[in-house]
């Protein structure tokens, strides 16, 4: 009798107990794996701040391989300089360079990458220097199409690109024609990529085209530049006063 009484309270008991034992080991077990989904993920993070690491290091290195054989090619010697500040100002696009008087840099030497003409010195410190971009709306270079050998005056349009000027409507020119330097005015040496022509449009009044290029640098990434160290504007002062 005593035995009828007492196994159903016991089975009773034992059950709950077994559950609650249940109940703890599930809870362990879940807090467990919560912890080791929380070291997994901080292991995630640092493994993927390593290859965004890895993959910037691998950009570098194939970046400055480039600039490498870039330089190599030249037939002057080029000084290489890293850029360290841009100015916004858009009359007055320029960089900040940290090469200057101390590197034997002078106002007027032009700046260069692989892809082409980024622009020209115009101010200089010791360690410094400052160089106005291309494509600044102050900016004009003379230039031609490289296919047609059309010369023209290529202006600077900030975001825009470039705009060639005084080109005859008479010239054919073409969407995607290669724009250089000519070689005028002995700042510029003659066939360094400007750009590439995006639009032509004719004006109804007037004789020369409407020319938009898109510029060959992309000014938005410049990390570094080549400078070549001619100084341009003294070789024409001394051929000035040659002929004088």
């Amino acid at each position: 009798m005593t035995l009828d009484v007492v196994s159903p309270l016991q089975k009773a008991v034992t059950k709950a107990v077994g559950g609650f034992s249940d109940f703890s080991r599930d809870y362990i077990d879940l807090w467990s794996v919560r912890a080791e989904n929380k070291r997994l993920r901080l292991l995630v993070d640092k493994y993927m701040n390593e290859l965004g690491e890895y993959r910037e290091a691998y950009r570098t290195y194939l970046h400055l391989q480039n600039l490498l054989e870039f330089k190599e090619k030249q037939e002057f010697n080029l000084l290489s300089a890293r850029v360290i500040g841009k100015d916004p100002a858009y009359w007055f696009q320029t960089i900040l360079v940290d090469r200057g008087k101390a590197d034997d840099i002078e106002p007027g030497m032009v700046v260069l990458t692989p892809q082409g003409v980024v622009g020209q010195v115009i101010h200089v410190s010791e360690h410094y220097a400052k160089v106005l971009l291309a494509n600044a709306p102050s900016s004009a270079i003379d230039a031609m199409v490289q296919k047609r050998r059309a010369r023209g005056i290529l202006k600077g349009a900030g975001e825009k690109g470039f705009v060639l000027n005084y080109v005859l409507k008479k010239t054919d020119v073409a969407e995607g024609d290669h724009i250089v330097t000519a070689g005028i005015g002995g700042v510029f040496a003659a066939g360094i990529p400007l750009g590439t022509v995006s639009a032509v449009r004719e004006k109804e009044r007037g004789m020369f085209l409407e020319i938009e290029v898109q510029p060959a640098v992309d000014f938005q990434k410049l990390e570094y530049v080549f400078i070549d160290p001619t100084d341009r504007q003294k070789i024409l002062r001394e051929m000035n006063l040659t002929v004088e």
